[in-house]
């Protein structure tokens, strides 16, 4: 056991889906070639009836899906570490060995999201793919978000980030830490020959997702883009969501509720990335304007 990679597991849920996260955590006891610590973290629910061994975190108030993660990374230890959403699952019980093995080959890659499938076999929501030209699901690539739902890092590297933002509640955090691991002189890895599974659930149905997806925007460009870049960053998604949702006023006047409250209010901190940053994302396919 002693010379097996370690992971520390994250897994945030509200207790409201206690058979997904019942399939979530037996994937995760289903992985060979590693050593896990894995925690539940109960964001406004008290965690009960879990397998052995598994420990939990109580969080008497509901802190938003970032807080929420961070406020496990601190209970568990580990080489590695790895958040699983609640309905989220793992199909191979070699996923977390095969992820760190491509880590391991290639060290400049600092964070793996895998390819997301829904198990039941419907079509696959295009957004689960974090580039602008999706082209093949199973095709690997660069990436500059990720899908928080499964994603896995090198611990050293999710420290040396920051954690999630805590602040965004919900929306646009994976963007955030993307780009904040590649300011760290790695690159964010989308890894399309290795599965996790989902539900293709619209993120519509939660009543704060437009308002929300409008502040954290602007809260995005505050906290870590280079000030000159921050109103390119911002006009250039107004522009994307007035054209996507012209036809739904009800739908574009409470993301524009979320645009000003984003300038009104503070992003809770501000740590931009570097100019060379900038140049290797550039080069890489997509500058932090768009």
């Amino acid at each position: 056991m002693a010379n097996l990679p370690t992971v520390g597991v994250v897994s945030l849920t509200q207790g409201k889906r206690p058979d997904d996260l019942a399939r979530g955590l037996a994937s995760l006891l289903a992985q060979t070639g590693v050593e896990l610590d894995i925690v539940v973290v109960g964001n406004e629910w008290n965690p009960t009836g879990l397998p052995e061994g598994i420990s939990t975190v109580y969080l008497p108030e509901n802190l938003g899906i970032p807080a929420g993660r961070n406020a496990g990374v601190d209970a568990v230890t580990g080489d590695y570490i790895f958040f699983l959403d609640d309905d989220a699952s793992i199909p191979s019980p070699t996923f977390l060995i095969d992820a760190i093995a491509q880590i391991e080959a290639d060290p400049t890659i600092g964070l793996l999201q895998p390819r997301v499938v829904d198990p039941s076999g419907v079509e696959n929501p295009r957004r689960w793919i974090p580039r602008i030209r999706k082209g093949d699901p199973a095709h690997s690539s660069d990436v500059f978000s990720v899908w928080e739902g499964a994603t896995l890092l090198p611990r050293a590297v999710f420290d040396a980030t920051g954690g999630w933002a805590d602040p965004f509640f919900y929306a646009h955090e994976g963007i955030e830490l993307a780009w904040r691991v590649w300011d760290q002189g790695k690159r964010t890895w989308y890894a399309g020959d290795l599965i996790a599974n989902h539900p293709a659930i619209e993120p519509t149905r939660h009543s704060y997702y437009y308002r929300l997806n409008a502040r954290n925007r602007v809260w995005l460009a505050k906290r870590n883009l280079p000030w000159i870049l921050v109103p390119v960053y911002v006009g250039s998604w107004t522009g994307i969501q007035i054209l996507r949702w012209a036809r739904r006023p009800a739908a574009l006047r409470a993301w524009f509720g979320g645009w000003i409250a984003g300038w009104r209010e503070s992003p809770g901190g501000r740590r931009s990335i570097k100019w060379v940053t900038v140049w290797r994302m550039l080069r890489a396919g997509r500058p932090p304007l768009v």
